[in-house]
C-alpha cells in the first residue's frame, strides 16, 4: 500500500501533505491533553508494531504482495491520534532509510494509512462495542474494525493511484504518472486486500491486542483514559514480543513479487494488466525525483539478506522508541488526579 516516488503528481502530493498538517496538529494537542505523561513514550511500541508488521510481507491474489500497518491495533492501545503519529513517523523512516513509501508520495501515505485507517478502525470499534461488557465482543471488534479500516485505506490508494492517468497525461496521451485509471486500480487494490491482507491485518490486531490485554491492560486505550495509574510499569512482556518479532521479520522475505503500484521505472513497462502489457514508462516515473537511500528495500551492500533485513528492523525499532522518547519530554501529558494517588 506503500506509493512509491513519482507515481503521483507533484500537485497530488502537495494537497495530501497540506491535508495531513491539521491532522498532526490534531494528533499532537489531543495525546498532549488525553495521554499520560509516563505513557507517551510507549506510543514508539506502539510504531514499532506497526513498522514490523509492515516488514511481514504476505502473497496477495494475483501475484503481488502486501502487509499488515497495525493502524487499529495502535489505536486500541494508545487512541487514534497516537496512532496517527506512530505510523506517520514509521512512514518516514520507511521513506528515508529504506525506501518503501515516495519521499514526495508521504502525506498521501500517511492520509491514507495513519488517517483513514486508524480513525476508521477506532470509530468502528466503539461503534461496535458501544454499551457491551469487556469478552469476546471485544476481540471480534477488533477484528472487523480493523479488517475493513484497511479496506477503507487501501480504497483511498486506489483513488489516488487511478486519478493520475485522467488528470495528468502527455501529448501522446500516455499517464505521466500512475497510468492505471480508476477501472484497474480499485479492482487491483480492493480485491486482494478484501481477500487476503485485511484478513492478515485482522489477525495481526487481534493477537497483539489480546497479548497486550493480558500483560499490560494498562495500555489499552478504553483503560488508560478511564482511570490513573498509582504506579509506572515495566511492560517486560510488551518488549520481549517486540524481540520475537523482530527475530521472526525474514519470514516476509518468503513472500516474492512487488506490490501491485510499486514496479520501478525499469519494469512497468512490461508489467501485464488485464492480459495486457502496459508498452511504455510515463514520463514522470522516468524523469522524476528519488531519493538513494542507505538500506533501500531493507538491503545492505555486502550483507547477508536475512541479516540485513533483521539489521533493518532493529533499526527501525530503536528509532522509534529514541523518537517517541525524545517527543514526550516537552509534552506534559495527562496530570494523574491526586486523589487516586496513594
Amino acid at each position: 500500500m506503500h506509493i512509491p516516488e513519482n507515481y503521483l503528481s507533484p500537485a497530488t502530493c502537495s494537497v495530501m501533505i497540506a491535508a495531513m498538517v491539521p491532522v498532526w496538529t490534531h494528533a499532537v494537542k489531543k495525546v498532549n491533553k488525553e495521554l499520560p505523561k509516563e505513557k507517551i513514550p510507549l506510543i514508539g511500541v506502539g510504531a514499532a508494531f506497526s513498522f514490523l508488521g509492515m516488514m511481514f510481507n504476505v502473497p496477495l491474489v494475483g501475484g503481488t504482495t502486501g502487509h499488515a500497518v497495525g493502524g487499529t491495533l495502535i489505536a486500541l492501545l494508545f487512541g487514534p491520534e497516537a496512532s496517527c503519529l506512530a505510523v506517520s513517523i514509521a512512514l518516514l523512516i520507511q521513506a528515508l532509510l529504506f525506501g518503501d513509501g515516495g519521499v514526495l508520495a508521504f502525506g498521501a501515505n500517511c492520509f491514507n494509512m495513519a488517517f483513514v485507517l486508524p480513525f476508521a478502525g477506532y470509530a468502528i470499534y466503539k461503534l461496535i462495542t458501544k454499551n457491551k461488557k469487556d469478552g469476546a465482543i471485544k476481540y471480534i471488534a477488533a477484528a472487523l474494525s480493523s479488517y475493513i479500516a484497511l479496506n477503507l485505506a487501501a480504497l483511498c490508494a486506489a483513488i489516488e493511484f487511478g486519478i493520475q492517468p485522467l488528470l495528468f497525461k502527455d501529448a501522446a496521451g500516455h499517464a505521466i504518472y500512475c497510468p492505471y485509471d480508476l477501472s484497474i486500480s480499485i479492482p487491483a487494490m480492493l480485491i486482494p486486500h478484501l481477500a487476503v491482507a485485511g484478513v492478515v491485518e485482522a489477525l495481526f490486531t487481534v493477537a497483539i491486542f489480546a497479548f497486550v490485554k493480558k500483560t499490560s491492560p494498562d495500555l489499552v486505550f478504553e483503560n488508560m483514559i478511564a482511570e490513573d495509574e498509582k504506579e509506572i510499569k515495566k511492560h517486560i512482556p510488551l518488549f520481549a514480543l517486540v524481540a520475537v518479532l523482530i527475530a521472526a521479520t525474514p519470514l516476509g522475505l518468503l513472500a516474492t513479487g512487488t506490490a501491485w503500484g510499486e514496479w520501478g521505472s525499469d519494469e512497468i513497462a512490461e508489467i501485464f494488466t488485464n492480459g495486457k502489457e502496459l508498452g511504455y514508462t510515463p514520463s514522470g516515473l522516468l524523469k522524476g525525483w528519488s531519493l538513494e537511500t542507505i538500506m533501500p528495500d531493507y538491503t545492505l551492500k555486502g550483507v547477508n539478506e536475512v541479516a540485513a533485513y533483521i539489521l533493518s528492523a532493529v533499526i527501525g525499532v530503536a528509532l522509534l522508541i529514541i523518537i517517541f522518547k525524545l517527543l514526550s519530554i516537552p509534552m506534559k501529558g495527562r496530570k494523574k488526579d491526586a486523589s487516586n494517588v496513594a
